[in-house]
């Protein structure tokens, strides 16, 4: 997410954790295993049953971030296994610590090795990232104090390999003051939830009890059977290809996403508007000046 100070970005990531769909029973036990090893489970809530929620400050380590020590134990995106993992002020963090973050979210594990031997710890997170587009944060506007180099930058702590990694870029614009004073009712989280819910169950329905847990997870099988394009859709693809220059992995990570808005939508087959709008969420202003 990014947008100026303000405009609510750590707090939507902050409510996250309520739309998030139920945890399975295995689900528990393996984040329950890992923050067990962290001693923060309790005689009185033994088992976690609520999705991890680990909000890092930006000075954390690499080790911190990925783990480690003498005798390896899980850092922050272990922790967040099975949750999810929010870096708030994404720029300030140190490259060498984002940079840790990428094979463990191709392969959802993260491998430590030492003299003594190797560890790995489980890692499935989801990464929510926030972050202002400019280092004082009011690029586009009047207000805006920075160089155009400054910006480039600021933004150049982002490296391409991570951004391509990201499956959504969400603008998060400042309210005026109408909208702040208006206070109209949102939808509540239990109404989201239970869509989440019913597109979850979709899925597992879909890929059965030896296949990936949710759309996310899907390899190149389940995306050559259940994200096949038809002919509109293959050619809308193909123009987004060769304009926003995609690589394979955002090619993929395309149509993981459109599956799952045709799935919150209740669509047997991804149509050309579930794709134009996973398509739309690879564009941010923001990030390719």
């Amino acid at each position: 997410m990014v947008g100026p100070p303000g405009s609510g970005k750590s707090m939507l990531a902050r409510r996250l954790p309520s739309i998030l769909p139920d945890m399975t029973r295995r689900e528990a036990l393996e984040c329950t295993e890992v923050h067990s090893v962290m001693g923060l489970t309790s005689e009185d809530q033994p088992l976690l049953t609520r999705r991890p929620f680990r909000a890092p400050h930006h000075t954390v380590s690499a080790m911190g971030m990925a783990g480690g020590g003498s005798t390896p134990r899980p850092g922050e995106i272990s922790l967040a296994h099975n949750g999810v993992l929010f870096l708030d002020e994404l720029p300030e963090f140190h490259k060498e610590v984002l940079e840790t973050l990428r094979q463990p979210l191709e392969d959802g594990v993260v491998q430590i090795s030492r003299v003594a031997g190797t560890a790995v710890f489980p890692a499935r997170f989801m990464l929510v990232c926030a972050m202002n587009p400019c280092k004082c944060g009011w690029y586009g506007t009047d207000r805006c104090r920075c160089s155009p180099q400054a910006v480039d930058k600021y933004l150049s702590r982002l490296s391409g390999p991570l951004l391509d990694r990201i499956d959504l870029y969400v603008e998060v614009p400042a309210l005026d003051f109408d909208q702040l004073s208006r206070r109209s009712d949102a939808e509540p989280s239990a109404v989201i939830k239970a869509r989440v819910n019913a597109a979850r169950a979709i899925q597992t329905v879909r890929f059965g009890p030896e296949g990936p847990d949710c759309n996310a997870h899907m390899g190149q099988q389940e995306l050559s059977q259940f994200c096949r394009l038809d002919e509109a859709g293959t050619a809308l693809m193909k123009g987004a290809f060769d304009r926003m220059g995609l690589t394979a992995r955002s090619y993929d990570r395309i149509l993981r996403v459109a599956r799952t808005i045709a799935d919150l939508d209740g669509a047997e087959h991804i149509g050309v508007d579930h794709l134009a709008e996973a398509i739309q969420y690879r564009e941010s202003a923001s990030l390719r000046r």
